[in-house]
């Protein structure tokens, strides 16, 4: 076996679905694509897009000794549809992946035992692990080192994983044989398009992030545009939709992580229960969940905004509580909330 064939069953064994490997120069039309993408403003408020566009375009600049960028898949499909929790009215839908642990922890730890692996089998080889936290554009390196491709969605999908994984990615001085880069694969299917709410993509293959709900929940700071709340439904953190309707869903793997699996709290909690956190227990009820980071106020507004929404009239006592709240993005949204209920 090569290096590289032991590489791969290092990293199944780890818990990685599926590997590949590109060259750092393997996208030359990313740097463009994404100034493109800054200069229509369609990033919003995520400022760090726009920072060292340098490094997130152009990998080998990011580390000039890479030769390799090593990208891995991890499924983590969840074991239940979730669209059929935004039927509940009087209840939150959380996307399946922040619905137990924070993956960047799970995965950057999967990372490092495999990096550290390669390390041992290979002399003076240094590398770097990330896991969406770095200027790396993940999904343009997982297409060209053969993991899937980037749908009309925009996210990576797979003919044998579907498109409910992560992404991780080693970055090394090691020479490995590329793999084949993977072509898009979606014909002439419309599908996540069709069912955005808030129609995010303004045309195949783009999105405009200031109409997306997982964007709008989880990035996008102060209030939201009212056109836009009342479509958000009850979707509290990030949305599920685009990714729930892709037919090659049909080919994906089941999970086998059990820090992936729903909490029972989590699957489909009461919007009543979630508007009565203060912060201290936001944090002990988020604690190590990826939800922890966008902070009570941001959390308790999207909440509102799915009360306001639900159509349940019992349900306005729980945002009055809120009208007076120290945080106006919070305040504005119980006000909304109250006004559509009454």
């Amino acid at each position: 076996m090569t290096l590289k064939d032991q590489l791969r069953d290092k990293a199944l064994a780890e818990g990685f679905s599926k590997m590949g490997v590109c060259r750092p120069d393997a996208i030359p039309a990313a740097p463009d694509r994404l100034v493109d993408y800054v200069d229509a403003g369609r990033h919003g408020q995520m400022g760090w897009m726009a920072e060292r566009m340098n490094w997130r375009g152009n990998p080998a600049a990011l580390w000039p000794e890479a030769r390799s960028v090593i990208m891995l898949a991890e499924v983590y499909t969840p074991d239940h549809d979730p669209l059929e929790t935004l039927t509940l009215r009087d209840r939150a839908a959380i996307s399946v992946y922040a619905q137990n642990r924070d993956y960047h922890d799970i995965v950057k730890k999967r990372l490092k035992r495999v990096g550290r692996w390669l390390i041992e089998q290979a002399e003076a080889v240094e590398i770097k692990v990330f896991v969406d936290t770095a200027p790396v554009m993940e999904k343009p390196l997982a297409q060209a080192a053969g993991l899937g491709w980037q749908g009309k969605h925009t996210n990576v999908l797979s003919r044998d994983l579907g498109n409910w994984f992560f992404l991780g990615a080693i970055f090394t001085t090691l020479e490995l044989d590329p793999d084949t880069a993977q072509t898009d694969n979606c014909g002439t299917c419309r599908a996540c398009l069709d069912i955005c709410p808030t129609q995010a993509f303004p045309a195949p293959f783009q999105l405009d992030a200031r109409r997306c709900i997982s964007y709008l929940t989880i990035e996008h700071k102060g209030p939201i545009d009212e056109e836009l709340r009342g479509k958000m439904g009850n979707r509290i953190y990030g949305c599920d939709d685009c990714l729930a309707v892709c037919p090659w869903n049909k080919f994906a793997q089941e999970a086998t992580e059990l820090r992936y699996e729903a909490r029972d709290d989590l699957r489909a909690p009461e919007l009543a229960e979630l508007a009565a956190l203060d912060d201290a227990a936001f944090r002990a009820k988020f604690s190590g969940s990826p939800i922890k980071r966008i902070g009570r106020d941001r959390f308790i507004r999207n909440v509102l905004y799915a009360i306001g929404n639900s159509g349940q009239p019992e349900l306005a006592s729980a945002a009055r509580t809120h009208l007076n709240d120290p945080d106006p993005a919070v305040s504005d949204a119980a006000r909304w909330a109250v006004e559509r209920l009454t």
